[in-house]
């Protein structure tokens, strides 16, 4: 554990480095301690800083900049969360109180909003959709033995794929099956609906199909397509004006990392390993790998009551204004679940 003095110091560094960029000398920083102590003292404690892991120096003759351990130890123990102005809470509210038809586009569009707000690249998850209803399933001709099923759920949520369906199969038993999905299934958690797919359904439609494995994966497909997890990506330009560290190469790959859906996923969506429910994660703590070992991410959930949960990300480099970014982060995750209970509730309502 560092001295009183020494996270003083380690503060006022991180504070300095993050807004100008630019390593910190030991004189630039007298004034800015709450101590009073000599410049001599203060670059005597730098080194020892260094000495133990939490400041590097870049040159022989430069001043210092935070570590990784650095960065990790003022996160943890240093930091006061900056409260969002009151004109950064409203540019939240407006953008999210434009007309939206569908869960998602408020969804991709928080992710627009929160990067224009960090200028950092985000991420936004929309609550999990397993804990939604199956409004209802439907099948509509299209010739030439192809069908489109469309699901429905009871967020308003439409989706849709085309099949192909045996021709032994006529539009009459077609009926008959999609009425009994309905009269079984609607109104259940989607994954209740999954669950039942697996045990007593297919026993039922044998009343209608010799063999219905084949219809139960085409509306596996639609299911599964309903359900899966979604995230949207906002200002990935954003990345190019902080690589300066990065070679073409790392770029391309953080690029094809972010269109890598399950593996994006995965890595925003990692277990909390502390107390807070904000999670700051720097460097290699990301993704285990040197790929992002010059960013910094910062994800938090954020709870529609009765919908269920939902994730919002910002990527930036490890030289990002962590208080004021973590205070962007938490007015904005409350307004975004505020935004999709009314949503909700509008789509119930209607």
């Amino acid at each position: 554990m560092l001295t009183k003095r020494q996270e003083e110091i380690l503060r006022a560094v991180v504070r300095q480095y993050t807004t100008t960029g630019q390593p910190v000398g030991s004189k630039g920083l007298v004034d800015q301690l709450p101590m009073k102590v000599s410049s001599a003292t203060v670059r005597n404690e730098m080194a020892t800083l260094e000495k133990d892991g939490y400041l590097l120096k870049q040159h022989s003759s430069s001043g210092r900049i935070p570590s990784k351990l650095g960065y990790r130890y003022y996160v943890d123990n240093l930091l006061d969360q900056h409260a969002v102005t009151s004109n950064d809470l409203s540019v939240i509210q407006q953008s999210l109180g434009a007309e939206f038809h569908k869960i998602d586009e408020i969804i991709s569009q928080s992710a627009d909003i929160l990067s224009k707000l960090t200028s950092y690249t985000t991420f936004t998850i929309r609550p999990d959709q397993r804990e939604q209803h199956l409004g209802g399933f439907r099948m509509v001709p299209l010739g030439n033995h192809q069908v489109m099923g469309i699901l429905v759920t009871d967020s308003g949520d439409v989706e849709n794929q085309v099949f192909t369906i045996p021709a032994e199969i006529n539009p009459e038993t077609l009926e008959k099956v999609i009425r009994l999905i309905n009269d079984q299934l609607k109104g259940l958690p989607l994954v209740e609906v999954m669950h039942r797919l697996q045990t007593d359904i297919p026993l039922k439609m044998a009343r209608y199909l010799n063999q219905p494995e084949g219809f139960l994966d085409l509306f596996d497909q639609v299911l599964n397509q309903a359900a899966r997890e979604r995230f949207f990506v906002g200002g990935r330009t954003n990345l190019l004006g902080f690589t300066q560290e990065a070679t073409p190469q790392q770029m391309q790959a953080i690029y094809q990392l972010m269109d890598a859906d399950d593996q994006m996923a995965a890595i925003l969506d990692q277990p909390n390993q502390n107390s807070h429910d904000i999670q700051v994660r720097i460097g290699q703590e990301i993704a285990g790998d040197q790929m992002l070992d010059h960013y910094s991410l910062i994800t938090a959930k954020y709870n529609v009551e009765g919908y269920g949960q939902g994730l919002i990300a910002v990527l930036g480099p490890t030289r990002m204004s962590y208080s004021r970014t973590i205070g962007l982060v938490d007015a904005f995750r409350r307004e975004l679940a505020k935004r999709l209970l009314d949503q909700y509730h509008h789509y119930h309502d209607s």
